[in-house]
């Protein structure tokens, strides 16, 4: 058996706009993939117990209201460190278990950190998250705050009027900025799918953010009226694929916005197997941005353990 190679982080290429203004996305044949995943058969017994455990190592664990505070965000790094119960832990065979990052606004950085002390990755929405409107020079320094306050992740939103015009040369220039003030902390570029009208488009800001080097995109901010879908997922990561031919970099992907139930992380986790293989099934390439899904899944092992469902309200809350 040959040594896998060591992974890179992806790095900032020329900006092709030959090639991005060439993509083009079947819509019909997206959808009736998108179809295929939802009408199947899907995994059962111990088979979706491990699925579902595997589903808990890749969620960003999140909160993003107006009202949180830091009690509530050390309950959530909490609950990210030992997000199943013991009991469930040990009828599963199971001796440690952590989600793959937490996420928070940039006022919560401090209290995540003081919880968490490096034992996972928190992860900063930046640059006046979720409609980005505001200038690059607020949107850089709110990255350099959140990196300084100790997030090893930011997750950008990019300026959704770039897509909507064609102004790629203007996506690439504002994502290479994030890219290079996010230093040493990878960078996630949500595209705000919900806004971009098709999927051509998400396709091409998708090829434009990981030219300028982003490390993963993602789906949506969760705000938007429609956030993440599986044909949208399904054009974000069959881009990722083709980058990574091109280049040889590996892409992370992230769907966020109401993945709520067990049933839909396994959607999304089918769809990473099978379009981009096995090593996209770890938390360095794959996060679920999520708050309520977790507890879904917790009650999902537990049926399987026990064979009862329980109420949603018997588990705690991230």
């Amino acid at each position: 058996m040959t040594d896998q190679p060591a992974f890179q982080r992806n790095q900032a290429c020329a900006l092709d706009l030959g090639w991005v203004n060439q993509i083009k996305v079947n819509r019909n044949a997206a959808d009736r993939r998108a179809a295929s995943l939802a009408s199947r058969r899907t995994v059962k017994q111990q088979y979706q117990a491990a699925w579902l455990i595997k589903a808990v190592q890749c969620i960003d664990l999140t909160t993003l209201g107006g009202d949180d505070t830091p009690g509530r965000v050390e309950r959530l790094c909490m609950k990210a460190m030992r997000p199943l119960r013991a009991d469930l832990m040990h009828a599963l065979g199971v001796s440690s278990l952590t989600t793959g990052a937490v996420c928070v606004y940039h006022e919560m950085i401090a209290p995540a950190v003081a919880v968490l002390h490096g034992r996972l990755p928190v992860a900063a929405v930046s640059t006046a998250f979720p409609a980005g409107l505001a200038s690059l020079e607020t949107k850089l320094r709110e990255i350099a705050l959140s990196v300084a306050a100790g997030a090893s992740e930011i997750d950008i939103v990019i300026t959704r009027q770039h897509v909507l015009t064609g102004n790629w040369q203007a996506l690439y220039d504002e994502m290479l900025a994030y890219r290079q003030a996010c230093g040493e902390a990878h960078v996630k570029a949500i595209l705000a799918t919900g806004d971009l009208l098709t999927l051509d488009n998400v396709a091409k800001a998708a090829w434009v953010c990981m030219m300028a080097g982003a490390d993963f995109i993602k789906t949506s901010t969760g705000k938007e009226g429609v956030n993440a879908t599986i044909p949208v997922a399904l054009t974000m990561v069959r881009a990722i694929r083709e980058y990574h031919e091109r280049t040889g970099f590996r892409v992370g992907f992230k769907p966020a916005g109401g993945v709520a139930s067990a049933k839909s992380a396994l959607q999304y986790l089918t769809l990473m197997k099978e379009e981009l293989g096995r090593e996209w099934l770890e938390p360095h390439l794959f996060r679920i941005g999520a708050s309520s899904l977790l507890t879904d899944i917790e009650r999902q092992l537990e049926h399987y353990v026990t064979g009862n469902y329980s109420a949603a309200h018997r588990h705690a809350q991230p």
